[in-house]
């Protein structure tokens, strides 16, 4: 029931389509000696994901291997544990079902075969990885580390089709003026603030499959400032973030407070809300590019989500599609070409992986009124982006 259960709710997540012919060619080129370390922790994971105390309907291995009674489990102990060598790991994929099994089952089953507590040693966590990347490269996929826990790499399976699913690096924000940013380490992509640091945060962290939720930014900033308790660190953090909102813009100020207050406790595992993101950076000075050029570098708002993808907020004030008078400086008139420069701003930010959602500022002037809107707004993102939430009422 468990498995007819999670099949269900997994077909739902958009499971990477790895065929039949695929799975057998991984099969033959993984070393089973590399996936049984530790025979108990090898069962737990098989029994994370298969029924290992009965026999598969339609069993066919070799028949002088064949015990009456058999389970799953039993045979996997005697040809593969105390026997290592009696079964390749096509033998036990075929006794599983794997080839057979949903989608995600068999992804998430691969994706744990490399985990740091089933395979022992980082060398055979990485032949595992390097074993099984051809065949899944060549219908559209990988085996990628996406996050490191306990010292050991995370592997998840992504598309190489999308390049939503590159790994973030480095997240520079929280900034109103330009980084003075010098690489530090060109071949890691270590950067540093060379001045101005205080006003530039560098998230350096690994970012895994989950985005950068609020309680991830959290510990980093507990830990980074050596804060003692998540209280200190929670109510700290954001001032911080608050604190570098444009003071020109009560409307961007009222959808940072309203996604806090909406959201309210289920914050800490929702995606974190990142104010003036730097998704460019320039060497050149605002004299050089002009000060309208460098305002398209950096972002108002940023959610990264599970799964790799990237959701980019703007507040369109009047500079986003008019410019000033030269004769009253209060009056401003439409101007095509900064609308058009927008506009190519934000089909470079798609074609880049990111979705743009832009409101208008006189959508949030009001603050009640917005609170309805991006109430709306953020849980219909949620929902189509499978993002659990709670909502205040």
């Amino acid at each position: 029931m468990r498995n007819a259960i999670e099949d269900v709710l997994w077909a739902a997540e958009n499971p990477p389509r790895i065929p039949k012919r695929a799975r057998r060619d991984i099969a033959r080129a993984l070393d089973i000696a590399d996936l049984v370390r530790d025979g108990n922790q090898f069962l737990r994971l098989l029994e994370r994901f298969w029924l290992l105390n009965e026999s598969p309907a339609g069993w066919s291995l070799d028949p002088a291997s064949f015990i009456f009674g058999s389970t799953r489990r039993t045979r996997i102990v005697q040809h593969v544990i105390r026997n290592l060598g009696d079964w390749s790991a096509e033998d036990l994929f075929q006794d599983l079902g794997a080839f057979d099994s949903p989608d995600m089952r068999f992804a998430r089953f691969i994706e744990g075969l490399t985990s740091a507590d089933v395979v022992l040693e980082e060398l055979a966590q990485q032949r595992i990885v390097d074993a099984v990347n051809p065949h899944l490269r060549a219908v559209g996929f990988e085996l990628r580390e996406t996050s490191i826990e306990e010292g050991y790499a995370v592997f998840a399976i992504v598309s190489t089709r999308s390049q939503k699913d590159r790994r973030p690096k480095n997240v520079i924000f929280a900034s109103k003026v330009k980084p003075d940013i010098r690489i530090r380490d060109s071949v890691d992509n270590d950067i540093e603030i060379v001045n101005q640091s205080d006003d530039v945060l560098i998230h350096d962290r690994p970012i895994g499959a989950d985005g950068i939720r609020w309680r991830d930014l959290q510990g980093w900033w507990k830990e980074s400032h050596n804060l003692h308790s998540d209280d200190e660190a929670k109510s700290d953090l954001y001032r911080r973030l608050r604190r570098i909102l444009p003071e020109r813009s009560d409307q961007q100020r009222h959808l940072f407070d309203l996604y806090h207050e909406i959201f309210s406790s289920s914050i800490p595992d929702l995606p974190a809300l990142l104010p003036e993101v730097w998704l460019h950076w320039d060497h050149q000075t605002v004299r050089q590019r002009g000060a309208e050029a460098l305002l398209r570098f950096r972002m108002d708002f940023l959610l990264l989500l599970p799964g790799g993808h990237r959701i980019v907020l703007e507040v369109d004030g009047r500079r986003h599609y008019a410019t000033k008078s030269r004769v009253d400086p209060k009056e401003y008139f439409a101007d095509p070409k900064i609308y058009a420069a927008n506009m190519h701003a934000d089909r470079d930010l798609k074609l880049s992986g990111y979705e743009v959602f832009r409101f208008g500022a006189a959508e949030l002037e009001n603050k009640e009124h917005a609170r309805e809107l991006l109430r709306e707004f953020f849980v219909n993102l949620f929902d189509l982006y499978n993002v659990p939430i709670s909502v205040s009422r």
